[in-house]
């Protein structure tokens, strides 16, 4: 007969050992922080899952903003980012080719570009003029009075001053001075004017970007856009294609000439520049210029995981070899 007590004793012994068990807990992952430009988010979150499956001891959070602001959080914020992906090649150069302190070494050194895209019109079928927009009259459509117009703000975000730049060159690809002034210009006190000199037309943006009236929106990134159009609250937005594409969007493909798209006319892109009017990061280089537009990567040099960081841009710059639906178009 066992006695109660021996009983007792094997029970506790045998929810001790349970709760020793319990406590046995997985090996700590690496955390790796990516920070991407917004319209890469789509394609970074499918080669995350895909990375973290080869690489199950590795936990990659990712980080949208802007372009530019992807870029302060290293250079002005000074986080600790392994690895920053932007829309614009040429903002990692400008504003992480600088020493991290004085005298020492730059923030980095390289970046690889991977990817290219163009600008859009995106709308919906509920956009004013949704019914007779062509990729024809497309800026009378967004010229008139009542047409609600949405760019991300260029301070930030890659996207918005190339949509000011776009316009820029619609006005002289379609012969129609004022154009510019008509679509965005002209909603903001005071206006935005460009200047013209030596064949180049310069948009100067003041210390605050922000309009005085209700035909031009802004917001702090180009997809936050996207919900502005869903709902009705703006008609059209100046898009990445490969954002309009993910999201289902209705969209006007524009010429060539103007959509930032062909590296065959970065001489005709380079006639326009926009001028960031306040400086209040030290590190953001004023004068953007027109380019085509390509996708980078690179990794700080400071970057707390360099070795799992190089692994992964490695995976994201074989990944962007396949062209997928939404994400932005590979440049080999």
């Amino acid at each position: 007969m066992i006695r109660p007590a021996v009983t007792l004793a094997f029970i506790a012994l045998a929810v001790l050992a349970a709760a020793a068990g319990c406590t046995d807990t997985e090996p700590e992952r690496t955390v790796l922080t990516v920070i991407p430009a917004g319209s890469l988010l789509h394609p970074l979150e499918e080669i995350e899952a895909a990375f973290e499956n080869q690489h199950p001891d590795i936990d990659v959070r990712i980080e949208g903003h802007g372009s530019i602001q992807a870029v302060r959080q290293v250079t002005d914020l000074r986080r600790d980012i392994d690895v920053v992906a932007v829309a614009d090649a040429s903002l990692i150069p400008d504003m992480m080719y600088i020493p991290m302190t004085e005298g020492g070494e730059n923030y980095t050194d390289w970046y690889a570009p991977f990817a290219g895209n163009e600008i859009v019109i995106a709308y919906t079928d509920q956009s004013t003029g949704a019914e007779e927009i062509t990729s024809e009259n497309w800026y009378r459509v967004l010229a008139r009075p009542d047409v609600r117009v949405g760019f991300s703000n260029p301070m930030l975000d890659a996207c918005g001053y190339r949509a000011l730049m776009v316009t820029a060159l619609a006005e002289e690809h379609y012969g129609e001075p004022g154009l510019f002034e008509t679509i965005i210009g002209n909603a903001f006190d005071p206006p935005l004017t460009p200047t013209h000199a030596d064949g180049i037309t310069t948009i100067t943006l003041p210390e605050r970007i922000r309009p005085a009236d209700e035909k031009v929106v802004i917001r702090d990134g180009s997809i936050y856009l996207l919900s502005l159009l869903d709902a009705g609250g703006i008609d059209y937005a100046f898009e990445y294609r490969s954002v309009a594409e993910e999201h289902g969007l209705r969209w006007i493909d524009l010429p060539p000439e103007i959509n930032l798209g062909s590296a065959e006319l970065a001489d005709d892109y380079q006639k326009v520049h926009v001028t960031l009017g306040f400086q209040r990061f030290r590190s953001i280089g004023s004068e953007r210029i027109g380019q085509p537009i390509v996708y980078a990567i690179t990794m700080p040099r400071n970057a707390p995981y360099p070795d799992e960081a190089r692994m992964f841009v490695d995976f994201v710059l074989t990944a962007f070899h396949e062209r997928r639906a939404g994400w932005p178009t590979p440049i080999e």
